[in-house]
């Protein structure tokens, strides 16, 4: 057994996980003994995996795709984030217990803080798709105190039962009503994959939007995407969905290796060049 702490990144498939480039990078940066590896885990193994994690060193780890709802229901010991947004991306021990959350909602919100920095002072969102990201999109903004937040969905009755699970400021709404809410929006938000290549295109809403509102998408590949070239045109200020992938990282670093690392501009860049060289995949 290594006398160095490991961590891990699980999912099936696991290739694509840009998390050890991060981690790898922190670990470099403070000049730590430790490991962040990828562990391909396939969904029948999964339960076995994590009972024996104490045993195989591990101090905790990453989730993702298809583990991060399974996970959820596994570990018993799970924090405010990871309940309301219902699935987890980041476990650590303390002592033998095994602890769990879900730092999405914080890396959304610290990317902001980076690239909108005004957006705390905002009371009026509004978030396209009510898929699972926007889960955590609408706990960050309930924890920023937002006031009231237009869901926008092509199928009403999923955004309503998102709504009703996220409070009665939340207000689920068609793409036809979008149309006359954007124009109150201070802060506009996409999740969804609307005008990326082989999907429709993102509706034509935006001459209706303020040039003063900000705008955010949580995709970063492309980094500009269709979404945020529109609110560019429109004159917003805009925050792309890299920094949400690397702020996200922060909290499980810290439990696991014991310093809080910072985003700053050379991990942004050896990150940016990895999705040049080798794409979204």
């Amino acid at each position: 057994m290594a006398d160095f702490p490991r961590a891990f990144i699980c999912g099936h498939p696991i290739e694509h996980s840009r998390s050890p480039l991060i981690h790898n990078y922190w670990l470099k940066q403070f000049g730590l003994e430790g490991s962040y590896e990828r562990i391909d885990v396939e969904p029948e193994n999964l339960s076995a995996f994590l009972s024996g994690l104490k045993d195989a060193g591990f101090v905790g780890g990453n989730t993702t795709l298809p583990h991060k709802e399974a996970v959820y229901e596994f570990v018993e010991n799970t924090d405010d984030a990871a309940n309301a947004i219902g699935a987890v991306n980041t476990v650590w021990f303390e002592g033998d217990k095994l602890m769990a959350s879900n730092t999405d909602a914080y890396g959304f919100a610290a990317n902001l803080d980076d690239q909108l920095p005004n957006w705390r002072q905002a009371q009026r969102a509004m978030v396209f798709g009510a898929g699972g990201a926007s889960r955590a999109i609408l706990y960050a903004l309930n924890e920023a105190g937002y006031e009231h937040v237009d869901l926008i969905n092509r199928t009403l009755p999923r955004a309503q039962a998102l709504a009703n699970a996220f409070g009665d400021h939340i207000n689920a709404a068609s793409w036809e009503a979008a149309t006359q809410l954007i124009t109150q929006a201070d802060l506009l938000i996409n999740t969804t994959s609307l005008g990326m290549e082989g999907q429709p295109d993102f509706p034509a809403i935006f001459d209706k939007a303020r040039p003063d509102a900000l705008a955010s998408d949580i995709v970063y590949t492309p980094l500009e995407t269709p979404f945020l070239k529109m609110a560019k045109q429109c004159g917003q200020k805009t925050s792309d969905g890299l920094g949400m992938l690397l702020h996200q990282a922060v909290p499980g670093f810290e439990k696991w290796f014991g310093v809080k690392p910072v985003v700053d501009e050379t991990l942004r860049a050896l990150v940016l060049d990895d999705i040049n060289n080798k794409g979204a995949s």
